[in-house]
């Protein structure tokens, strides 16, 4: 029997490197400082796996999008100005991150990845489809030529790492899903890409886990730790206890940096406040996901529901909803759908969530230099689910000791340091 490990964290992440590790006889506890009925990043999202998304937040270009955009607080990007060493040094991180050497080293492994994480769903799907798997494809929609332009480079790029991309012009992306009408002028197919219910996904690892064995600690803080000789020997929690481990995997989303500045380690985050709203019950809805490019709102169908998702809020760890926000989500889906009116998003809940976001775009995963039995798995932003089991098979074979099955150097946790 393997040793325990101390799992900190019980979103996506958490619970498929709890699931994987379980599987290989690690004895888990998984540590969670909301309650078990909880709302955060992992659930009100769009739910995609995501082989489009190859290319970085920091890209190239981006840094001046971004200063377009930031002062505006109804636009894709908003940065609410605030006085924080964090946020400067991150926001100098993210400009020399954005340049296209990067990008391109980037982009091959979050395509390796994806890829990768995409067939981890297949084998769970396998055991039991209980979280709505879809495979249908995307439509990356544009309101103009301009957009459709730049969506047909991104589509050429695609095609150059082997994934499958189409360009589409009105009469065609309408043919692909006849089940609402589109004013657009065209659009990219990805057909790789797919999505499922990020609520359901939840609930089924959480049940798969508990049959395993794994045990939880809900409404549970990790205040402090206890060191010695370059090993954590124990997280002190905020019942006053401490959890002792021979293992620890800081997985806390966008609460990591606050846990690894107790232990001495740099680890550069930005929480990015996102948005969505579901539609519970649509009059006319869309088979297949889609992006609206000028807006960059994600669209996804998920068990006769219709949710909407997007915008990147960098305002620290502020959970409160920017009213501003929501209706920039709901006017950019009737734009884009004509069918839909006011009245679809009248009395409609926003949900929002912190997406733990890296300098440069790529998560961290690894073992640390500082601590020998620490390793950190944060900072996926927008890929926390289409990135979750494939981190989870990384982070049980570093564990298990095991050269991990895919080249994740890139991801190293101490690259800041």
């Amino acid at each position: 029997m393997t040793g325990r490990v101390a799992i900190l964290g019980g979103g996506v992440i958490g619970l498929c490197a709890a699931f994987y590790c379980a599987a290989r006889g690690w004895r888990v506890t998984v540590i969670e400082r909301s309650g078990e009925q909880r709302d955060g990043c992992s659930f009100g999202n769009t739910g995609m796996i995501v082989p489009s998304h190859f290319v970085p937040l920091a890209a190239p270009g981006m840094v001046a999008l971004a200063l377009r955009w930031m002062w505006n607080p109804g636009s894709p990007f908003y940065v609410k100005p605030r006085a924080s060493w964090d946020l400067l040094d991150w926001g100098l991180k993210f400009w020399r991150a954005a340049n296209v050497e990067q990008a391109h080293r980037a982009g091959r492994l979050l395509r390796d990845l994806i890829m990768a994480s995409r067939d981890c769903y297949a084998e769970l799907v396998s055991q039991a489809d209980d979280f709505g798997f879809t495979r249908r494809g995307l439509l990356a929609l544009c309101k103009t030529q301009h957009a459709l332009d730049e969506e047909a480079k991104a589509a050429e790029l695609a095609r150059e790492l082997g994934l499958a991309a189409e360009v589409l012009d009105p009469k065609q992306t309408a043919a692909r899903d006849p089940g609402i009408r589109m004013d657009v002028a065209g659009s990219v197919c990805f057909s790789q890409d797919s999505n499922l219910a990020p609520e359901r996904l939840m609930r089924s690892m959480e049940q798969r886990l508990a049959r395993a064995g794994v045990e939880f600690a809900w409404s549970t803080e990790v205040t402090g730790w206890r060191t010695e000789d370059r090993k954590i020997r124990a997280a002190t929690t905020s019942g006053g206890g401490e959890l002792e481990a021979d293992e620890y995997l800081l997985c806390a989303g966008s609460w990591s940096q606050a846990l690894a500045k107790q232990l001495e380690l740099r680890v550069p985050l930005q929480p990015g406040k996102g948005y969505s709203l579901t539609l519970p019950r649509p009059r006319n809805a869309p088979r297949m996901c889609a992006l609206l490019s000028e807006a960059r709102v994600a669209v996804s169908p998920m068990d006769g529901a219709l949710r909407f998702g997007g915008t990147m809020e960098l305002a620290g760890l502020d959970e409160t909803i920017n009213p501003i926000r929501v209706r920039s989500i709901a006017a950019a889906a009737q734009r884009y759908y004509p069918d839909l009116t006011p009245a679809d998003f009248e009395g409609i809940r926003p949900w929002r969530g912190l997406r733990p976001c890296s300098p440069d775009g790529l998560p961290y995963v690894g073992r640390t230099g500082r601590y020998s039995n620490l390793i950190v798995a944060t900072g996926h932003a927008m890929l926390g689910i289409t990135l979750g089991p494939i981190t989870g098979k990384l982070i049980a074979e570093l564990l298990s000791g095991e050269t991990p099955g895919l080249d994740i150097s890139l991801l190293s946790p101490t690259r800041y340091d």
